[in-house]
């Protein structure tokens, strides 16, 4: 059960991956009331007025871009299977590296999700699967449903390298009020959970500041549950990794209203203690190469 308090005081508050339950995948639990005494009607996506997530080939169209080099410089995002939970993650800073939520491994309890975690993404329209080495993770909280969500990063090394992949690098900052593209797989309403889900949109305003250093965001990508860890991108280009998404609080999570204090979607930045650990992970597999 996440520990609700300051800003997490809104009728619903989700940080959860998306469960993968033995008939299918499905949506998660509903969300948990302050008190914990009642609950509301599960919410598969937060949606800001309208739902404006578009595949690659929408995103390609609607920007006129190639569709063939968008999914080739987002091969980046990838999907990470843990026991029976998903969630987004992506090859940061070089091919054996990714960053995603640390809920995407630990479970209410502290507990690690599964013994065998990979991290799944696609090339040239081929499904690649590589094991995530479970003894690499590092995390902002090991039980991260038990502390303020601004510590709720992990970084991991794979097994191997994706050398076909060119990982996103990171952002040299994180400002408010930035022009942002949020792209995740694992929503688990869009491609069977699989799909690459791509917008542009806006951070917003500064929430919280974490002891090692991170920051926590709202921002006003529509999003899905199992989309946790995906990737929010900015700079000139649009394609510096700044930014995982954490969770979604709303007070009508069940309803298709405007951005705003009571409904909105969170990340937290690659700053502080997660940005070492990142560069950190990547220094020592290049050295290992």
């Amino acid at each position: 059960m996440p520990q609700l308090s300051g800003l997490n005081l809104l009728a619903g508050f989700s940080i959860a991956a998306a469960l993968v339950f033995p008939a299918a995948a499905g949506a998660l639990p509903p969300p948990i009331t302050p008190d914990s005494s009642a609950f509301l009607p599960v919410t598969q996506v937060l949606v800001f007025g309208k739902n404006s997530r578009r595949s690659p080939e929408e995103f390609a169209a609607d920007w006129k871009l190639s569709v063939k080099d968008v999914r080739r410089v987002h091969a980046a995002s990838g999907l990470v299977e843990c026991g029976e939970a998903h969630g987004a993650g992506q090859l940061t800073i070089v091919g054996n590296v990714i960053t995603t939520a640390a809920h995407v491994f630990y479970d209410e309890k502290g507990s690690l999700r599964g013994n065998n975690c990979t991290f799944a993404t696609e090339l040239n329209g081929q499904p690649v699967r590589v094991p995530v080495d479970l003894t690499s993770i590092k995390a902002g909280s090991t039980n991260p449903y038990a502390f303020p969500a601004v510590h709720d990063w992990a970084v991991a090394k794979l097994t191997k390298s994706i050398s076909d992949a060119t990982p996103y690098q990171l952002s040299d900052s994180v400002q408010p009020q930035s022009a942002i593209e949020f792209v995740a797989r694992g929503h688990i309403d869009w491609g069977d959970g699989r799909r690459m889900s791509m917008e542009a949109c806006r951070l917003h305003d500064q929430l919280s500041v974490g002891q090692e250093g991170t920051r926590e965001f709202s921002f006003d990508c529509e999003t899905g549950d199992g989309a946790s860890g995906g990737a929010v991108l900015m700079g000139d280009d649009q394609m510096q990794l700044g930014a995982i998404l954490v969770g979604w609080r709303s007070n009508k999570p069940y309803r298709a209203i405007p951005f705003s204090p009571t409904h909105y979607n969170f990340a937290v930045s690659i700053e502080g203690a997660f940005r070492t650990a990142v560069l950190d992970a990547a220094k020592k597999m290049v050295g290992q190469r």
